[in-house]
């Protein structure tokens, strides 16, 4: 049986006060010598061990981290002004609805010393785009059709409709690699290739020194680096450390072992806040948290076939508690199937509003007057995933919880084995809808509805270059989303991050934190 949120709060915080007063113990003959600033180096931490240092063959968050400083795009997404820029292209244009041309920068060479052309992006997009080569954010690609050479520094991108959103998804998961790049892969013994261990090379501000399963990753400044949007590297070493234990990433950050971490709970950021060589910050993202349903019937039950089961799911869980204990003062209810920062995400959509008596009359009306159990799957944030079976117990639900690694959930969730479960989403920090809603509603394998009218209005969303159209259809589609309550959108997250007092740092609402414009003070 799940403890309730206050009880999970009380004995999360006595064992991380714990943990801190003996961090502060440890931590105290070291004074304010800490080894980052003394040499340049940069270490951070998260509980994820990367498969890839590559968008393509892991979609991490952490490696999306990664690639965004060991590899370049064709176009910069400038969060702060909020405008592409060039990055390795110098300039574009759109010939037709389905056709972009890229010129490409010069003077640009690969970390392995050879230099960057054409030959490079056309290698990398038609690889990536072939489906048998199994990249893992095929989804985010499938909009391209070809891509060639049409000139000495000139690449052509077909696509295969007219997609508004192309500059979004070349710039954060469409990183460049050489030539043959993926064609250095190893056959495993099920004679399939092994491209996730291929060694990372990109054009980045960083390249990568060392690989240690994932768990160690260790870059080093490009000196050769180009004078683009990125900016010059100021921090000389950059290293990832996997660290799964959050009482150990506390001692670590405490004593000097590692400089920076996020995703910590609100109660760990307060009380380290307590620490004078150190800064705590909460920061909202682009990520939102959501329950999934077994639409079909296909789990083993059939209740969350019926919409009034999943509405009176939606007003049993106090949203608004959930979102302010657990995630922090940047977090907010989200009613519709995407991030509200995004371009045609809309607030104006049916709302499943805290309601317990409510939840049990709809509940009577679906003839489950007296509750029912089900199988809750879930795989970060348990307490979060538990704060929900609290409030559904109130009502009468009871969920069993099944916790799992990410990618075993999502295989269940798509093969219509799991009845419910609790995810997330940060939509590899795209500005779109297309990147959430359009993903997992548009027909493809993570879509549980598989509804005729809801593809066509995303599909006219997605196919149009008129901003209009596009709004009022991705209005259209979301408000069918909410009124059958294929998903319950449940809060944005935020990211609490600590970090070295000394390191000049400013978290983004993207998610994604900029070492190569970070430095020591």
């Amino acid at each position: 049986m799940s403890r309730s949120l206050s009880q999970s709060m009380s004995l999360k915080s006595l064992k991380l006060s714990t943990a801190l007063a003996a961090a502060l113990v440890l931590s105290a003959p070291l004074g304010t010598a800490l080894a980052g600033p003394d040499d340049n180096s940069l270490v951070w931490s998260a509980q994820k061990e990367l498969t890839a240092a590559d968008t393509y063959f892991d979609t991490s968050r952490e490696a999306i981290v990664v690639a965004q400083h060991v590899y370049d795009g064709l176009v910069f997404w400038d969060q702060e002004a909020q405008e592409f820029k060039p990055l390795l292209a110098s300039e574009w244009r759109q010939i037709d609805p389905q056709t972009l041309e890229f010129d490409l920068r010069e003077g640009v060479t690969f970390h392995d010393g050879s230099s960057f052309g054409t030959e490079d992006v056309v290698y990398t997009l038609n690889f990536v785009i072939d489906e048998k080569n199994g990249v893992l954010n095929y989804g985010d690609i499938k909009w391209i059709k070809s891509a060639e050479a049409v000139g000495e520094r000139t690449v052509r991108i077909e696509l295969n409709e007219p997609f508004p959103a192309a500059l979004s998804y070349l710039a954060l998961v469409l990183p460049i690699v050489p030539e043959g790049h993926f064609d250095k892969a190893e056959t495993g013994s099920d004679g399939t290739k092994r491209f996730a261990s291929v060694p990372p090379v990109g054009t980045g501000p960083y390249k990568v020194t060392s690989f240690g399963n994932g768990d160690t990753v260790v870059m080093e400044a490009n000196e050769a680096y180009f004078d683009g949007p990125k900016g010059k590297p100021q921090i000389a070493k950059l290293t990832y450390r996997t660290i799964t234990d959050a009482a150990t990433q506390i001692a670590e950050l405490m004593t000097g072992g590692i400089d920076w971490v996020w995703g910590i709970s609100n109660d760990q950021a307060e009380n380290l806040a307590q620490a004078p060589h150190l800064t705590s910050v909460n920061a909202p993202t682009m990520r939102i948290s959501y329950l999934t349903f077994d639409l079909k019937g296909t789990s083993g039950t059939d209740v969350f076939t019926d919409a009034k089961i999943r509405k009176a799911v939606g007003h049993a869980i106090d949203r608004a508690r959930i979102a302010k204990y657990l995630m922090g003062e940047n977090s907010e209810v989200v009613n519709a199937a995407c991030h509200p920062s995004q371009f045609g995400c809309t607030t104006e959509v049916t709302a499943y509003d805290y309601d317990p008596e409510k939840a049990k009359a709809l509940l009577a009306e679906a003839g489950k007057a007296d509750g029912f159990s089900f199988d809750l799957y879930g795989y970060r944030d348990r307490e979060v995933t538990e704060a929900i079976m609290g409030d559904l117990a109130k009502v009468g639900i009871k969920a069993n919880l099944r916790w799992l690694q990410y990618s075993a959930a999502r295989d269940l969730i798509r093969e219509g084995k799991a009845p419910a479960a609790n995810m997330t989403w940060g939509s590899s920090s795209i500005p779109d809808v297309s990147a959430i809603t359009s993903y997992f509603f548009g027909g493809g394998p993570d879509d549980p509805a598989k509804d005729p009218a809801l593809q066509e209005a995303i599909r006219r969303a997605d196919l149009s270059s008129d901003r209009d159209v596009r709004l009022a259809s991705y209005a259209e589609a979301l408000q069918l989303i909410a009124d059958e309550a294929y998903w319950l959108p449940l809060f944005s997250y935020t990211k609490n991050y600590s970090y070295n007092a000394q390191l000049d740092f400013t978290p983004s609402a993207d998610e994604m934190p900029r070492f190569y414009a970070t430095s020591w003070k």
